[in-house]
C-alpha cells in the first residue's frame, strides 16, 4: 500500500506551472499579484541604478568644471538657465537668484545671500524628490508581500484540509499537492520581498549620498558668493 502511494505521488507534476494551475482561484490571484509586484520592484530597481549612475557621473563632470577656475558667469552662460544635469540645476538656481539680486546700478538688493540659499535649497529639494521617487514602492513591496504570500499559503492549506475531509483520505497523494501549492505562495512572497528590501536599503543610501553632495556643493557655492558680497 505504501509502495503504491509513493508511486502515485511520484506521478504528480510538481512543476511551478502545474502548482499554479492546480491552485484555487484565490491563491492564483495572490500569486499573480506577487509576480506583478516583483516585476514592478525590479523595474524600479533597474531604473534607479541607471539614474543614480548617470547622476553621479554628471556630478563629477560638473564638479570638475566648477573648480576648473573658469568664471562662474561664463560657466552659467554655457549650461543655460534650464540645464539637464542635477548639479547644474542647483548651480543655475543660485546663479539666477544672484543675477536677479543686482540692481541697475550694479549694487545688490538687501537679503541677497538668504534668497540665494533658499533658491538652492528649493532646487535640492526638487532633486531629492525625483531621486527618491519609487523607493516607497520598494519599501511597500518588501514589507507587504511576505504577508500576502502567507495569506495565500493559509488559504491554500485550508483548501487542502477541505479536500482531505471530503475525500476522507490523508495519504501523501491527497496531502502533498495542496501543501505544495500553498507553500508556493509564500515562496513567491519572499522572492518579491527580499530583493526589494535589499535594494531599498542600497538605493536609499545612494540617494542620500547624492543629496548630501548637492548640499555640500550649495554650501561651498554660497561661501564663494558670500565672499563676493563682502568684497
Amino acid at each position: 500500500m505504501e509502495t503504491e502511494t509513493l508511486a502515485l505521488a511520484s506521478e504528480i507534476d510538481f512543476s511551478m506551472w502545474a502548482l499554479f494551475a492546480r491552485a484555487t482561484f484565490t491563491v492564483k490571484l495572490v500569486m499573480l499579484a506577487l509576480i506583478l509586484a516583483s516585476f514592478w520592484s525590479w523595474s524600479i530597481i533597474v531604473q534607479k541604478i541607471i539614474s543614480y549612475r548617470a547622476a553621479k557621473a554628471e556630478a563629477d563632470r560638473f564638479d570638475r568644471a566648477f573648480w576648473s577656475g573658469e568664471p562662474l558667469d561664463e560657466l552659467f552662460d554655457q549650461i543655460g538657465m534650464d540645464p539637464s544635469g542635477r548639479s547644474e540645476r542647483v548651480f543655475a538656481a543660485g546663479m539666477m537668484e544672484w543675477r536677479r539680486s543686482h540692481r541697475d546700478d550694479g549694487n545688490l538688493i538687501a537679503g541677497a545671500q538668504a534668497r540665494i540659499d533658499r533658491s538652492m535649497d528649493v532646487a535640492i529639494q526638487k532633486e531629492a524628490e525625483e531621486l527618491q521617487a519609487g523607493l516607497g514602492v520598494l519599501a511597500t513591496v518588501g514589507s507587504v508581500t511576505p504577508f500576502v504570500g502567507l495569506f495565500g499559503t493559509v488559504w491554500g492549506i485550508m483548501h487542502a484540509f477541505v479536500e482531505i475531509a471530503q475525500q476522507q483520505n490523508t495519504s501523501l497523494v491527497v496531502v502533498a499537492p495542496g501543501i505544495a501549492e500553498a507553500l508556493l505562495a509564500t515562496g513567491l512572497g519572499l522572492l518579491a520581498a527580499i530583493p526589494a528590501v535589499i535594494f531599498y536599503n542600497k538605493l536609499s543610501t545612494d540617494a542620500e549620498r547624492l543629496i548630501a553632495g548637492y548640499e555640500a556643493f550649495a554650501d561651498e557655492f554660497s561661501t564663494i558668493l558670500s565672499r563676493q558680497l563682502d568684497s
